[in-house]
């Protein structure tokens, strides 16, 4: 178990920065690995003194370590995050729905015959802002969304890369129980450790998961980690492979990486949300790539074969002679893969023609003599 930054320093939890600073000198001159050559023990204190010394001198750091312990200094941790979560734990000890609201809301609202029935004559259990029972069934976690921005490159060829980010995941001292396991465990009063209790009157009866034990018959002390939720907020390193060919607002599932299951259930899928940076030579338009490529006025006029590149790597290009600026060549099978059809869409070439930009009396006088070859007023058409 992690040692507390206080405890290592020696202070207090309330201690000024003076006083941090002071018993931080005084234990660095007893630890340093200089004055300790060759000892590993005082190395790695020394490590320790001086981590703890780098959180609770910096104000920011400090208070987050206050809040959320070393979670909270974790790269990628946002901490409104972890506080709306902290709300939502303290609202399912409060309001009992436990499970039901972080697992049930795409599982509708009934869960057993015993439940609609339970419903139709007036049984449910009323506590919280739901009508729904809470029972023992395995029950899949949530998914989850994250947006995650990649440059259009990658988006067109496909990358693996692995991300960090926030979120739920299965307590590690209760294993997801929301039993403190340290604790002992008593039959349940309610069900006499059954696990069912009867509702209704009359020649109909039902029966429906204790209330009170959610249906285990057994009941404990509330793990002190989680709150009895289950759940501890946490970050985690994903491994994910975004296919070739995605675009602006693409979803790609991560399965099994959503927030984790409740009774034993599976965990529910994380869904990535793809935005693309723009790139300063290609455009998309569905499946097609664009691209300006800067000719010479005589590559324009001559024909030619150049060099451009692709996703795939350079390709040749012809010129066609008499190439106006502005005409559009078309490379089939060099656009963006489609992830769905697998097929490739075309890359357009558009051609730009550059004039030289010196502005010495050689070059003048060649354009003086193009300027013969034109055959007639170039703006002749131009009319508003």
């Amino acid at each position: 178990m992690a040692k507390d930054y206080y405890e290592i320093l020696g202070v207090s939890k309330n201690a000024t920065q003076d006083e941090i600073k002071k018993a931080y000198r005084k234990l660095a001159r007893k630890w340093h690995p200089d004055i300790n050559p060759g000892n590993k023990e005082a190395e790695e204190k020394f490590k320790e003194i001086s981590r703890a010394y780098e959180v609770l001198v910096d104000e920011e750091k400090r208070k987050l370590y206050d809040e959320f312990g070393e979670e909270g200094l974790q790269a990628g941790f946002d901490a409104e995050k972890a506080r709306e979560y902290k709300k939502w734990q303290e609202y399912q000890r409060t309001a009992g729905t436990g499970w039901r609201q972080a697992g049930g809301e795409s599982f509708g609202r009934y869960h057993t015959y015993e439940d609609i029935f339970g419903d139709i004559f007036g049984f449910a259990d009323t506590g919280g802002d739901f009508r729904e029972f809470r029972s023992g069934h395995k029950v899949k976690g949530r998914d989850i969304e994250h947006d995650m921005t990649i440059d259009m490159i990658s988006a067109l060829k496909g990358v693996e890369t692995e991300l960090t980010m926030q979120k739920a995941k299965v307590c590690t001292l209760c294993k997801g129980s929301g039993t403190d396991p340290n604790g002992k465990l008593t039959v349940c009063r309610s069900c006499g450790g059954s696990g069912r209790v009867n509702v209704g009157e009359g020649p109909i009866q039902f029966t429906k998961p204790c209330p009170v034990c959610q249906g285990h018959g057994q009941i404990g002390k509330t793990c002190p980690m989680c709150g009895g939720s289950g759940q501890t907020l946490g970050t985690e390193r994903i491994r994910v492979t975004i296919p070739p060919g995605v675009k602006e607002g693409s979803k790609v599932r991560v399965a099994g990486k959503g927030e984790p299951g409740f009774n034993g259930g599976p965990p529910g899928d994380l869904y990535l949300k793809i935005h693309v940076q723009p790139h300063p030579l290609l455009k998309r338009e569905g499946d097609d790539l664009h691209m300006e490529v800067p000719v010479t006025v005589k590559e324009a006029i001559a024909g030619g074969t150049i060099t451009i590149p692709t996703i795939d790597g350079p390709v040749r290009l012809k010129i066609p002679p008499k190439s106006q600026n502005g005409r559009i060549l078309r490379l089939k099978r060099k656009g963006a893969p489609n992830p769905k059809t697998k097929k490739r869409g075309d890359l357009l070439a558009k051609l730009v023609v550059k004039v030289p930009e010196a502005d010495n009396k050689e070059v003048i006088d060649a354009a003086e003599k193009l300027d013969a070859y034109y055959k007639g007023d170039v703006r002749q058409g131009l009319r508003l």
